[in-house]
């Protein structure tokens, strides 16, 4: 008699296919206790990566000391009588409070820098420039239509000679550094963020509505301007949407800011800065002209900006932004 005839139920059980004599499999270790992700880990991670939540609420911790540590800085170095210097050192401050939360949540994350709105490959590339022609012609659609319905005067020049291209260029830079702060506060890595935890449009909503109650910190302004930012920032979200990076918001916004301030030289968020270009004037009722809010302030504004969101709808049709993205 063949011996593997004594062979009992559970050692048949257990024999390995091929073998000539019984084989007892050992008893797997019990790993699911081992691979249990903890308690920490659960509450903070997700299936890709740092939850949205969590992801926003530490970018926020992080960026508001750091922006407070930026603002004593800037204040503390001496920059001229004006202050126009010490401003830009301010506004350098705060974008680099902005961008050093999202490169260390990068690495938690281990996400590219790209996916926060500005990768480096289309850094003042055709998307910038583009973006920079729009924001100026808007500007200057809204005032011409102002001067055209005569409650606009554009004046004389109010400064001479190389002035003009030191103060030209001054504008540019300082305006250029406020493109890329507040675009990337609030549709950078936020954005990114919380399209992650609700969508791209409630997201948008959301921190769009949060641009425009910053604007309330503004010397001067009131509830027009704020739902104008509003507005505008909803617009720079569908060119984020539409375009997939802020290179054309940020060309379009520093382009606004510098046509309004320097060149056409009109309050900017009821601020009126020195160093402009020309001695303009409003006349009419204020909620035509902005009054000293400025033409963020009027209603015509509104009008504008439904006319460049349906251009830049029609001129950029495909979605580059995904709605929930993994990335």
């Amino acid at each position: 008699m063949d011996e593997r005839t004594n062979i009992s139920r559970e050692e048949r059980g257990s024999l390995v296919p091929g073998a000539t004599t019984p084989e007892r499999t050992a008893p797997a270790p019990d790993f699911a206790a081992a691979v249990q992700p903890s308690y920490v880990r659960t509450v903070f991670l997700g299936p890709d990566g740092l939850r949205a939540g969590w992801g926003l609420a530490f970018y926020v911790a992080m960026f508001y000391p750091l922006q407070f540590v930026a603002g004593r800085w800037a204040g503390s170095v001496p920059l001229g009588v004006s202050g126009l210097w010490g401003l830009m050192l301010d506004e350098f401050g705060v974008l680099v409070a902005a961008a050093l939360p999202a490169l260390v949540l990068g690495r938690v994350e281990r996400r590219r820098w790209g996916v926060y709105g500005l990768p480096g490959r289309q850094a003042f590339g055709k998307l910038f420039w583009v973006g920079a022609v729009w924001g100026f012609a808007g500007i200057t659609l809204l005032l011409g239509t102002m001067y055209g319905l005569r409650v606009f005067e554009v004046g004389h020049l109010a400064i001479h000679g190389a002035r003009i291209l030191r103060f030209g260029v001054f504008w540019a830079v300082m305006f250029l550094l406020v493109g890329f702060f507040e675009e990337f506060l609030l549709r950078g890595y936020s954005q990114f963020t919380l399209t992650r935890a609700i969508g791209f449009w409630p997201a948008a909503a959301v921190l769009s509505c949060a641009f425009g109650v910053i604007h309330l910190q503004n010397a001067g302004e009131q509830w027009t301007g704020v739902l104008a930012a509003a507005v505008i920032g909803f617009f720079f979200c569908l060119t984020l949407r539409r375009t997939g990076s802020l290179w054309f918001a940020v060309g379009f916004h520093a382009a606004w800011d510098w046509g309004e301030t320097f060149f056409y030289s009109v309050p900017d968020s009821g601020t009126m800065f020195p160093g402009h270009l020309l001695k303009s004037s409003f006349h009419g009722p204020r909620w035509l002209t902005g009054g000293m809010v400025g033409p963020e302030g009027s209603v015509l504004c509104f009008m504008v900006i439904a006319l460049t969101w349906a251009a830049f709808a029609k001129r950029y049709p495909k979605v580059k932004c995904v709605e929930r993205s993994q990335a």
